[in-house]
């Protein structure tokens, strides 16, 4: 029986630690129709954040390939590819690393930052953070 409620408290912890976190999956949406298109998965590697696509919801677009990119990413697979690369921890945000947008091909300094349990903020942009882009993921279930 001990075991047992061991066993409960530690995933009751394990997961209000994981819902506090930027690590984990989030659905990104389209910022023209609002819907969701994607779920990108954010990971923790030698204490930096990445991030990749791992699903695509339009049937039609999961063999697409990054045709936009440029350098290494150029027509390799939108699904599977990393789009976020090399943040580190600076304070409640995550930030010195890039973002790069599949649908234009475009690698954009960015922060990130956990606005709410279940919402990340992702602030993309060229020079200084204020000529940018912000677009917030929702936790996906």
């Amino acid at each position: 029986m001990q075991k047992l409620y061991l066993t409960f408290i530690l995933l009751i912890i394990t997961n209000s630690i994981n819902s506090q976190s930027i690590f984990g999956k989030w659905y990104s949406t389209n910022d023209k129709t609002g819907e969701i298109d994607s779920v990108i998965e954010v990971y923790k590697k030698q204490e930096k954040a990445f991030a990749k696509i791992i699903e695509i919801k339009n049937s039609e677009r999961e063999n697409a390939i990054c045709d936009l990119c440029k350098d290494k990413n150029k027509n390799k697979p939108i699904l599977g590819l990393n789009i976020l690369n090399g943040l580190e921890k600076d304070g409640k945000e995550w930030s010195g690393g890039t973002i790069l947008d599949p649908r234009n091909g475009n690698v954009y300094k960015c922060y990130i930052q956990l606005v709410q349990k279940d919402k990340l903020k992702i602030r993309g942009y060229l020079g200084l953070a204020i000529f940018g882009k912000t677009a917030y993921w929702q936790r996906a279930k």
